[in-house]
């Protein structure tokens, strides 16, 4: 019997989870609009900052810790805020989504600017916390963009681009952590993605930026250099070892007969794309 019962409510939960790709879909205007602005933000300096309390926090840290390793993106492009700070990490902080004022004034929200770009996630749209970072952002000029899971909230209007991802009521009545994070999840997957396609951290399908910290990316990284290039996995290896194991260096090297130090100067005088330098657009 209750093997049956686990079936059922595995069916059942699949079956609210299959809007969620729709609702997500539904604000591919909205997500668009973000991305627009959020690369223009980091290709002239800005940075792009997530802020979220529980669930949606813990997300925002997901997907920014996911960019160094990904796309050689570390916390001075992209920096994820948390309420509750690196404790709420783990567990709950007692009262830290209701204190606007140090959604306001958190440390790292002192370091925002007018060339920024602050994402702030709440599945009710009406999180304190994130209600404060985003007024704080907009007041020194930072372009602000909200992820909400309710249409009309105080934070989609607080915010210069709301994106609302209407995901409905949850299995477990009030569990955001199920449809609503699945959503913030996907659309944060697309705005870091995308910005990082656009800012040229992806060539093809390759993450030729990326940060080859363990032996698992190390292999990626000659795999990306090998494929990219045509050459066999010495040749990769060693031209890996000449750019300091950067796979976008290794290819420019390796595809233009050049040195590390040329490939790094022209990679640089494109703003890191590889497409260009491999077109002659230096």
């Amino acid at each position: 019997m209750a093997g049956s019962e686990h079936v059922a409510l595995v069916a059942a939960q699949l079956e609210q989870d299959r809007g969620v790709s729709a609702a997500v879909e539904a604000a591919a205007p909205q997500i668009t609009a973000a991305l627009e602005v959020i690369v223009e933000r980091l290709e002239t300096g800005g940075r792009l900052l997530y802020a979220g309390a529980g669930t949606p926090g813990r997300l925002a840290v997901l997907d920014a810790a996911e960019c160094l390793p990904t796309f050689g993106a570390g916390p001075e492009t992209v920096l994820a805020i948390m309420a509750g700070g690196e404790r709420a990490l783990t567990r709950a902080v007692e009262g830290a989504e209701d204190d606007a004022d140090q959604g306001a004034r958190d440390r790292h929200m002192a370091q925002v600017s007018e060339r920024d770009v602050l994402v702030v996630i709440s599945a009710s749209g009406r999180t304190p916390y994130v209600l404060g970072a985003a007024v704080a952002a907009k007041q020194v000029g930072a372009a602000t963009v909200g992820i909400v899971n309710n249409a009309g909230t105080a934070v989609a209007d607080a915010v210069d681009l709301p994106i609302e991802v209407l995901t409905g009521p949850e299995f477990v009545t009030g569990s955001t952590r199920l449809k609503a994070g699945t959503a913030q999840k996907l659309v944060l997957n697309m705005l870091s993605t995308t910005a990082m396609i656009r800012l040229g951290k992806v060539h093809g399908t390759l993450m030729v930026d990326v940060v080859a910290t363990n032996a698992k990316l190390q292999r990626r990284a000659l795999r990306i250099v090998t494929e990219t290039t045509g050459t066999d996995d010495a040749t990769a290896a060693a031209a890996l070892a000449s750019c300091d194991g950067n796979a976008k260096s290794a290819i420019t090297s390796v595809l233009l007969y050049i040195p590390a130090e040329e490939a790094v100067r022209r990679l640089a005088a494109v703003d890191g794309h590889l497409a260009r330098v491999l077109s002659g657009g230096e």
